[in-house]
């Protein structure tokens, strides 16, 4: 198994690595990072890909001045494009953080390859396109989230069984049961400290707003094809079961394990077939109590953004994620507060008009005036 890693220094880029590390068989051929060169470094001489592509153009040319081995350093947005596309790799993982993975994705598409996608805001922009090119092209996309990982491995054998809903669960974050008032102050330290999961700092931040369900529950939709009605969102705070799928009879198939990104990983890799690992496994007896809960919409108003992108259509999820992604930067730099994340959102939805999707520059265009309205708010 040759395998391209985009997003190699990131949180599931580097989880990714360590799985492929213990993978009988499996060879990085290709890696791709945003500036992160000092890691990449390390990467590269364990690995020794092929290529290795840094977005960052001054990280790259800095990077390709000192460098002198073996794999061949791209520059630039085109590099991670040409790391998608490398030809001798089978199996892209995606991994990039925010929507500049759409165009790589797209690419590995194109070039046939099985796509294991860890880049939600891929589907949540331009999920229409991306899900019609997979069948055009005959690609495989394969869910790298533990949520949509789990109801991948709920629906194996069920092809042709009608889904009456979907659960899709959510750990609640850092601010579970907490109201307004109490999150005005909250700080950016406040908000990555996630209860169950080790993730990325984006990321944690959209676990705290709960925007990261939200963008979740777009992405299922376009994955499995059933309809926004059709996918609950229930806080599960245990994060035991990562998603349930009910079916037309009424049972209900979940999938269990601990909170460990390793496991959904290696299954995107290697599915249907399992490898074994020495990865944390669930104590059904010291987690001897599931429970759920309502969402609070009120207090976590991203949910309720994200259900008016998801009816709205068009580009109005590429504007949702595009002003999700500044926002959430904005607040973890200091300059707006947690509160004012849902506020800007919703700020840059009013103003845009959505239009249908006929090609990924339509999404880029969305997103890049969205961002560029934001810069100009707080330059």
């Amino acid at each position: 198994m040759n395998v391209s890693v985009l997003g190699s220094t990131g949180s599931v880029g580097r989880q990714a690595l360590e799985v492929i590390r213990r993978l009988p068989g499996a060879r990085v051929c290709a890696l791709a990072v945003d500036k992160n060169t000092a890691l990449l470094e390390e990467q590269i001489a364990e690995f020794k890909p092929d290529i290795a592509a840094i977005a960052d153009e001054n990280a790259a040319d800095g990077f390709i001045k000192k460098y002198n081995g073996n794999t061949r350093i791209l520059a630039g947005r085109r590099g991670v494009i040409a790391a998608a596309g490398y030809e001798g790799a089978e199996t892209v993982l995606n991994a990039v953080v925010g929507s500049v993975g759409l165009l790589p994705t797209l690419t590995a598409i194109r070039a046939k390859k099985k796509v294991a996608l860890a880049n939600k805001e891929t589907l949540v922009a331009a999920g229409g396109l991306v899900t019609g090119e997979a069948r055009a092209y005959g690609a495989e996309l394969v869910p790298v989230d533990s949520e949509h990982s789990a109801i991948f491995q709920c629906l194996a054998g069920n092809a042709g069984n009608k889904i009456s809903m979907i659960y899709l669960t959510a750990s609640g974050g850092p601010f579970r049961g907490m109201k307004k008032n109490q999150l005005k102050d909250v700080t950016a330290a406040d908000a990555l400290r996630h209860p169950t999961w080790n993730m990325g700092r984006k990321i944690t931040v959209d676990s705290a707003t709960m925007m990261n369900k939200g963008l979740e529950k777009i992405e299922a939709a376009w994955l499995f094809g059933v309809t926004p009605e059709r996918i609950k969102i229930i806080v599960h705070p245990q994060s035991v079961i990562h998603s349930m799928v009910e079916f037309e009879d009424g049972a209900v198939m979940a999938q269990l394990g601990a909170p460990d990104m390793r496991v959904p990983i290696g299954y995107a890799l290697t599915g249907p077939k399992r490898a074994a690992n020495s990865f944390s496994k669930l104590d059904l007896l010291a987690n001897n109590k599931l429970t759920f809960e309502e969402p609070d919409y009120e207090t976590f108003e991203c949910l309720t953004l994200a259900e008016r992108a998801i009816k709205t259509g068009g580009t109005m999820p590429a504007v949702m994620n595009a002003a999700n992604e500044s926002a959430v930067g904005l607040f973890l730099c200091g300059t707006i507060s947690f509160l004012e994340i849902p506020r800007l959102i919703k700020q840059m939805m009013d103003a845009h008009e959505a239009k249908e999707i006929e090609r990924a520059e339509d999404v880029i265009d969305a997103e890049a005036r969205v961002k560029g309205e934001i810069a100009c708010l707080y330059s």
